[in-house]
């Protein structure tokens, strides 16, 4: 799980950055339960090693010390992703909390890397302004490059790197919020890392989770990720102008998404070209209404 993949770093490793602001080199740092859980990955994974090789030469010794050891390593995991979860819970149901009371509606989007996100999330932004006021925490492990296409739009936008995690979590969130300072009755998009997995653990006090799938990625993918499907509002299968040429089966790909979640509702659409995005939006109307 997560705390194996490569999240548990040194906190100074993630960065929240105001683009085109003045303090646009200064570096947040993450919270402290990120740190915690790098010391213990590192330590463990060291004493580990030291212990396998030196006990190499007999047999049961290694035998019992690397049970024993395997042991505590799998409860200890599963203690630091139970503390970690729970830390995360409280932080996002905070952040549900402010979002609520200023009216302003949040949408996690979540996806494998190269489904089109940030090229649906600049055509929906050109549709939305200026008449709706819109802010993006923009997620990524390096660059801004997906930013800077982002404040092209005109929409205010702060850039998290996770150097090395594969998702945001609610206190990223929570401190990108309080430097794009959202105005009342706002929408707040999160484009989270490209990840079909660890994003699916944490709850960042979101309003809606918006799974988007591209059509040259397999048809497959409910049923191979049900845990991001399960949890997840839409489904906007993009880049459908591609369909004539890649072996995509919509219907199928729906039945298997209702497996894992009947609730689930889905729009076809190309960001590139436009098609379908007016069912996205009117999707989006249809939230600020509820």
């Amino acid at each position: 799980m997560c705390s194996t993949c490569g999240c548990n770093q040194p906190s100074d490793a993630v960065t929240i950055t105001l683009i085109g602001a003045e303090d646009e080199h200064h570096h947040h740092h993450a919270h402290e339960h990120h740190h915690h859980g790098h010391e213990h990955g590192h330590g463990h994974s060291h004493s580990h090693g030291h212990e396998h090789h030196h006990h190499h030469g007999n047999g049961h010794s290694h035998s019992h010390e690397h049970g024993h050891h395997h042991h505590e390593h799998g409860r200890t995991v599963i203690e630091l992703e139970q503390d970690i979860l729970q830390e995360n819970n409280l932080l996002a149901e905070r952040n549900r909390g402010y979002l609520e009371a200023k009216n302003i509606l949040a949408f996690n989007l979540v996806s494998s890397p190269g489904s089109g996100k940030t090229a649906l999330l600049e055509r929906s932004l050109q549709a939305l302004l200026p008449g709706t006021p819109c802010y993006v925490v923009e997620g990524d492990q390096q660059t801004t490059n997906d930013a800077d296409r982002i404040a092209a739009t005109g929409a205010p936008v702060v850039q998290v790197n996770t150097g090395k995690g594969c998702h945001l979590d609610s206190a990223m969130v929570n401190s990108a919020v309080k430097k794009l300072k959202p105005a009342d009755d706002s929408l707040l998009f999160i484009e989270n890392v490209g990840n079909l997995v660890c994003p699916s653990l944490f709850d960042l006090g979101e309003s809606s989770r918006v799974v988007i799938i591209s059509v040259t990625e397999g048809d497959d993918k409910p049923i191979k990720y049900p845990d991001m499907f399960h949890s997840s509002d839409l489904c906007i299968i993009n880049k459908i102008d591609l369909l004539p040429y890649v072996p995509f089966d919509v219907e199928k790909c729906k039945d298997y998404a209702r497996r894992v979640n009947h609730h689930l509702e889905f729009i076809e659409l190309s960001a590139y070209t436009g098609e379908g995005m007016e069912q996205w939006i009117e999707w989006i109307e249809k939230r600020r209404q509820i």
